[in-house]
């Protein structure tokens, strides 16, 4: 439910998919310095930022907590978020996970508001809710509707006051926060990042993460973690932000009448950082990945170094796709290639990072790598890519505007992680930058003398087998719940359910050759963000034998388009400061007075794709490679352990790529399912940014109007399917030291069904909003046996799922596993009650203006309503089915279609005891 240590969002980052490895944000891991409190009341009303029309006040009250308000009217939606100037470095010694234990407890309750009222209020708003700890920064968001804005300001004003930080509490949490543990290192690529942190930054604070440990947490008291709060959680400590649909001189008026009246307090000193040279060291670790890592790391300057932003640009430059370590890629000798850089105030890391099938010459891997990073430092940088790096830096930074809790944590991140005025001053700074400056910084970091080494070799996990019953003689009553009485303060916006007002409202339009064309126009920011998808399937589209054929055409279209090869079609798109992506599904970022020249690229890509035939033998070949090491992945085995209990023999959804079949894709394959996939009246696009729909008309009819299909429209949904039956699997994983768990059973429920909404309604009574629903409640505030419990409903024009996942300890997985049938059957059993009706209600109207807080979440949405064939204003039409229906409606509707007795159940890590 927390964002706990980012360090672990970064290793999820450095391995989001085979292709898909992504550059680092740079403020996504900063830390926080100290700040000293600023005298009497500073504020600067009104202030414009020139660029984009966006109004932001700041002030410093008179305890001095920093405020900065941020007008941003995307959605009438408002994020808070609150910087504590504290994280994993002010940690007591021998108690690395201090911070990170009293973020967990900011959810169990203060004096005024206990964890129930906490619960319930924050799912009334729309459960919206989270926290991080960083090792130098602890954060707490709510993205709320903007009525509700008082409500979070009063729960973070309260919550700033105190905790409920007793013994009998933090014995409760510690099992979610141990499970968490267990989480993290089960991970084999977080257990590499800690190593890496030790060696790179031994003698410091920066030396550990934030996530913390077993052994501390056991040694942890409640009263130790009410010192941490009094010490640290002070308002002159503490920068608060707010993004949103404001006005903000009205939003500071209220900030001083919840805030002003805390006291200040006196600040503990901060840690010393005395560095020592990196000692060169190689590490060699196994993954659990379907592919291994390699890895050359160097300690690269801080935020608060004069040489930070020439840093950045040196990133940007050898992870560009024009530069000469990402060209291992097309020349077949690693499946991704790129640089990135994660910066602290007063140190960082960067590093050179390949991905290579299981059973790669990694020795010669590395050597290439070690010797194009010299090459570079021996040439110099390109200055054209120096160039290209400020562009796209000026792109990022418009493109920032275009989430409500985005910009909320890019302006957090600059104000209390950076230490900026606002995030315009990086940009400003590499602005600045030159090509000397680059060379500079390269030469003086990029030293083989203190780098570390680090190859993660991909190990093979065992075959899934049977596993063991599910007991079931054990009790699990539910307790008595009592019902809460909310503070005065909150009462009338919980108590409010009415039907939100969308501020979506597309122009829809055919065009003569098939495509729909949807345009949602936003002045937000000066940008335009493009969103197509072609409908199709290639479980069912793929002759027999073929498969992995649509995965292959999917990487030739990074080379580019019959007129620009591949690097000149990434020049072009680095001349305009633009990203973008062809296959199936495509897409395009662009500032707006650059979105002709944008969709023209855009649709040479997608309309003349290269392919050429050496860029295919070298994929068809680095495929069949990474599919053998798939094949053996425990999440890969896992995936097809659940899919295999789920359904029927001879189901689409069980075909299989192999490098069998890999090997037997021909060119005229792959050209030949171009040509039958990929069809423009099977194609939707989403436009949607500063451009009125006339101009965003015109631009898609210029570039892909000429486009044409022949032949009837190919069948892609799939057939229907009979219900599934209980059975069980274990999944052997070697790395993991909590076993991740999956229930699910396919239903016979399709998406026209009306019992779908009552479904969805009831599930929000399970889950979705914390401590306010059954399964959090009674998995981890009650008992303590999980982190994190999911459940959902997949729901199709011709078949649905129903799923639930959770991770735990191996002797907890019949224990949870019985709480949640137990909860399901309940609900089969009586009706959800009036209180928890209403809630539910209030949570699923609250999740619609929430949806559309960013313009890629109305851009996804849209486009997902249109290739399901909904209507594009779903959303509405179903907040008034939703407040028609009730307990009753929802009881029958999971007495039809629920069958918790039937659920399978698949389990990844060691075996459940």
């Amino acid at each position: 439910m927390y964002r706990d240590s980012r360090i672990s969002h970064f290793v999820a980052r450095c391995t989001d998919g085979l292709f898909g490895l992504k550059r680092i944000s740079m403020s996504a891991f900063l830390l926080a310095l100290m700040m000293a409190a600023l005298p009497a009341v500073v504020a600067r009303a009104g202030e414009k930022n020139a660029a984009s029309n966006e109004t932001v006040l700041r002030s410093t009250l008179k305890n001095g907590l920093r405020v900065v308000i941020v007008r941003n009217p995307l959605a009438p939606v408002v994020t808070t978020e609150i910087n504590y100037l504290v994280g994993s470095d002010e940690a007591p010694e021998g108690f690395p996970g201090t911070a990170h234990a009293l973020e967990h407890m900011m959810f169990r309750g203060s004096p005024g508001l206990s964890a129930s009222q906490l619960a319930d209020i924050t799912a009334a708003m729309g459960g919206d809710f989270d926290a991080d700890t960083q090792q130098m920064v602890t954060q707490y968001f709510f993205t709320i509707p903007a009525e509700d804005l008082d409500v979070a300001l009063h729960v973070e004003a309260i919550r700033m006051k105190g905790i409920l930080g007793t013994d009998s509490l933090w014995d409760k949490e510690r099992g979610a926060i141990e499970q968490e543990v267990a989480q993290d290192l089960s991970n084999p690529e977080y257990v590499f990042f800690t190593k890496l942190l030790d060696a790179m930054f031994k003698g410091t604070p920066y030396a550990h993460d934030a996530l913390g440990t077993r052994p501390s947490f056991d040694k942890t008291t409640g009263s130790m973690l009410q010192d941490f709060h009094k010490n640290w959680y002070v308002p002159n400590n503490a920068i608060l932000v707010i993004v949103g649909d404001v006005v903000p001189e009205k939003a500071l008026a209220e900030v001083k009448r919840l805030f002003e009246d805390i006291p200040s307090g006196k600040i503990p000193a901060r840690p010393d950082f005395n560095f020592t040279n990196v000692k060169a060291d190689t590490m060699n670790l196994t993954t659990d990945l379907p592919y291994g890592l390699a890895v050359i790391s160097y300690r690269f300057p801080g935020t608060n170094s004069p040489d930070y932003a020439a840093g950045q640009v040196l990133s940007d430059v050898l992870s560009s796709q024009r530069g000469n370590l990402y060209a291992l890629v097309p020349q077949g000798k690693a499946l991704y290639a790129g640089f990135q850089y994660y910066a602290m105030p007063k140190s960082g890391l960067g590093f050179a990072l390949t991905a290579f099938p299981k059973g790669y010459d990694t020795g010669n891997l590395v050597k290439e790598m070690s010797g194009i990073l010299a090459a570079e430092l021996k040439s110099g940088v390109s200055a054209d890519l120096v160039e290209a790096s400020k562009r796209h830096e000026i792109s990022d930074a418009e493109f920032q505007k275009n989430s409500v809790s985005g910009l909320a944590q890019v302006w957090s991140d600059a104000v209390a992680v950076e230490h900026r005025n606002s995030p315009d001053d990086d940009l400003k700074m590499m602005e600045k930058v030159t090509v000397d400056d680059v060379n500079r910084v390269a030469r003086e970091y990029i030293n083989p003398e203190h780098a570390i080494i680090a190859v993660l070799t991909p190990q093979a996990s065992g075959k899934p087998v049977s596993s063991r019953g599910f007991g079931g003689a054990e009790s699990f009553a539910p307790k008595e719940t009592k019902g809460v009485t909310l503070p005065k303060w909150a009462e009338a916006a919980v108590g409010r359910l009415s039907i939100p007002q969308s501020t979506v409202k597309p122009v829809v339009s055919m065009l003569p050759n098939g495509i729909r064309l949807i345009v949602q126009p936003e002045t937000i920011s000066n940008t335009v963000t493009v969103m197509g998808r072609i409908k199709s399937n290639s479980l069912l589209q793929t002759p027999g034998g073929r498969d992995g054929v649509s995965g292959m055409l999917d990487q030739l279209f990074e080379y580019g388009s019959t007129t620009l090869d591949r690097i000149a079609f990434r020049k072009a798109l680095d001349d305009i400061g633009a990203n973008e992506s062809g296959g199936s599904s495509f897409s395009l970022s662009v500032l707006a007075n650059h979105f002709d020249r944008g969709v023209q690229l855009l649709a040479d890509n997608e309309l003349h794709p290269a392919l050429p035939e050496i860029a295919f033998r070298i994929i068809q070949r680095q495929t069949a490679a990474t599919v053998a090491g798939e094949l053996e992945s425990p999440d890969y085995l896992t995936r097809r352990a659940l899919q295999i209990a789920l359904y029927p023999k001879g189901d689409p959804t069980l075909r299989q790529t192999t490098p069998e079949t890999v090997d037997s894709v021909t060119m005229a394959d792959v050209k030949s399912y171009y040509e039958k996939v990929y069809r423009p009246d099977m194609t939707t696009i989403v436009v949607i940014g500063n451009i009125a729909p006339a101009s965003a008309k015109a631009v898609v009819m210029k570039y892909f109007g000429g486009w044409t299909a022949s032949g009837p429209k190919p069948e892609t949904d799939l057939p229907s399917v009979p219900p599934s039956k209980q059975s069980t699997a274990a999944v052997p994983d070697q790395s993991r030291v909590q076993d991740r768990v999956y229930l699910a059973e396919t239903l016979g429920l399709t998406r026209s069904n009306a019992d779908y909404y009552r479904l969805e309604l009831g599930n929000h009574v399970l889950g979705g909003a914390f401590y306010a629903t059954r399964f959090y409640r009674d998995l981890r505030e009650n008992e303590g046996l999980v982190y994190y419990v999911g459940s959902n409903f997949g729901i199709h024009k011709t078949r649905g799922t129903y799923e639930v996942s959770y991770a735990c300890d191996p002797d907890k997985v019949t224990q949870a596993r019985n709480i949640i049938i137990r909860d399901l059957k309940q609900m089969q059993d009586s009706e959800v009650t009036a209180k928890e009706l209403k809630q539910a209600k209030a949570l699923v109207l609250r999740e619609i203006p929430l949806s559309e807080s960013s313009v890629n979440g109305v851009a996804r949405g849209l486009l997902a309503r249109a290739l399901e064939d909904l209507p594009l204003d779903e959303p509405i039409r179903a907040a008034h089915i939703y407040m028609k229906i009730d307990a009753k409606e929802i009881q029958k509707a999971y007495v039809k279609w629920l069958r918790p007795d039937d659920l399978v159940q698949v389990t990844e890590g060691p075996a459940p005891k």
